[in-house]
């Protein structure tokens, strides 16, 4: 029997059942779209995190009060101090840093007349611009000064200054957060969600004013900008070194960009892997039902299989012949799925246009390729009962 004929052969019992036929695609491709859309959904993620952190330039390290060590906590016994002012100008002296950022955070409500909004509160310096790469959409940023004295200047994000004046400029007006008067000196240019913050929904004032209007003295972080991509590491140890003379202890910790970026990729990597096996059951329950199918199949064509043997068709032949119906199955369920997915995907990128979702390569030509594995391995055992079928007692009913 040739391959057309095999072809011909199955597609024909196929269409014979129709219903039946396009129930057991419609649960291939279930499970191939979920397959599909998982796994573009988990790319984009690593992608857009990836992203975000080429958006903040190569040369980055986050310098965190309190040492991580494996026990998930500070050193056993020791004290953790706090980040302070002082230490953010020790390391911007540091040889190798280019420019540093010190950054205080709190929550707060900002107002103006009447109007009021929620929004985090970043107390920084001048540098913090160029450490983020921001720009500036009207106005100007930050002042540069003494981050121990501070001053009165507030820079909002977009949708702040949207919300807050509407159709009004908000340069030159005076806003409120808490009992404090600001003056609004610029406006941020549209930049998104950017890692921890939304930076069209932040406001952001000096730090020293940020210390007195949070009723503290220690910073939430220490942003360091190197000079060079090659010295991150060996300002790191700088920096480490630093630290634990001022503090007499070892307990800062100082992360660099890429470990971030590993540390980010490996989690979102893992996750779309439990996604896609999770998603990978569906396709198991499917093969069932191809496998059930089959069965069904085999046993209202006993008496065409005894024929076909009665006729001369050898086992492999028979064999080949059924499996090919199996996959024909499988494979159609497959193409069907990977539309679904693209559509589902495309409708979410619809909703969410910033969000990079589109499936790899790898994705599609796998979720091809389990639709093939699914049509072969559950119809092998349909297949071979269909071998074992004796043509003389398949044929005693006719």
């Amino acid at each position: 029997m040739r391959f057309l004929d095999l072809l011909s052969f199955a597609a024909g019992a196929l269409r014979g059942h129709r219903l039946r036929t396009a129930l057991s695609v419609a649960g291939v491709a279930v499970g191939i779209s979920a397959v599909v859309a998982l796994t573009a959904l988990g790319e984009g993620a690593r992608r857009y995190v990836v992203d975000q952190f080429a958006a903040l330039g190569s040369n980055l390290l986050v310098v965190l009060p309190g040492k991580v060590e494996t026990t998930g906590g500070a050193p056993f016994g020791g004290v953790t101090h706090d980040l302070t002012i002082d230490d953010y100008r020790a390391i911007a002296r540091l040889q190798r840093v280019r420019r540093s950022a010190p950054l205080a955070v709190a929550t707060d409500t900002v107002h103006f007349r009447d109007r009021g909004r929620a929004v985090p509160v970043l107390g920084t310096t001048a540098d913090f611009a160029a450490v983020r790469r921001l720009e500036i959409g009207s106005g100007e940023f930050l002042p540069v000064g003494d981050p121990n004295q501070g001053g009165n200047e507030i820079v909002l994000g977009v949708t702040v200054a949207q919300e807050l004046f509407r159709s009004e400029n908000p340069l030159g007006q005076v806003v409120r957060v808490g009992p404090w008067r600001f003056r609004v000196v610029g406006v941020l240019a549209p930049r998104g969600q950017s890692l921890t913050f939304n930076m069209d929904d932040v406001v952001l004032i000096p730090v020293g004013t940020a210390m007195r209007v949070f009723n503290r003295s220690s910073l939430f972080r220490i942003l360091v900008d190197v000079r060079m991509r090659g010295e991150m590491e060996v300002t790191k140890k700088d920096v480490e070194r630093l630290m634990a003379e001022r503090h007499r202890a070892e307990d800062v910790t100082v992360i660099t960009q890429d470990a971030l970026l590993t540390a980010f990729s490996a989690i979102l990597n893992a996750l779309t892997l439990a996604l896609v096996g999770i998603a990978s059951v569906s396709l198991a329950v499917a093969g069932v039902g191809i496998m059930n199918v089959m069965l069904v199949s085999v046993t209202e064509r006993r008496a065409e299989i005894g024929l076909l043997k009665a006729l001369g068709a050898q086992d492999r032949q028979v064999l080949a012949a059924f499996l090919t119906e199996a996959v024909l199955l499988a494979t159609g369920g497959g193409v069907a799925g990977l539309a679904l997915g693209a559509g589902a995907i495309r409708a979410f990128v619809g909703i969410y246009p910033s969000f990079p979702a589109s499936p790899p390569a790898w994705a599609v030509a796998s979720a091809l390729g389990l639709s093939l594995a699914v049509g072969v391995g559950f119809g092998v055992w349909p297949a071979r009962r269909a071998t074992r079928l004796d043509p003389v007692a398949a044929l005693a009913k006719r």
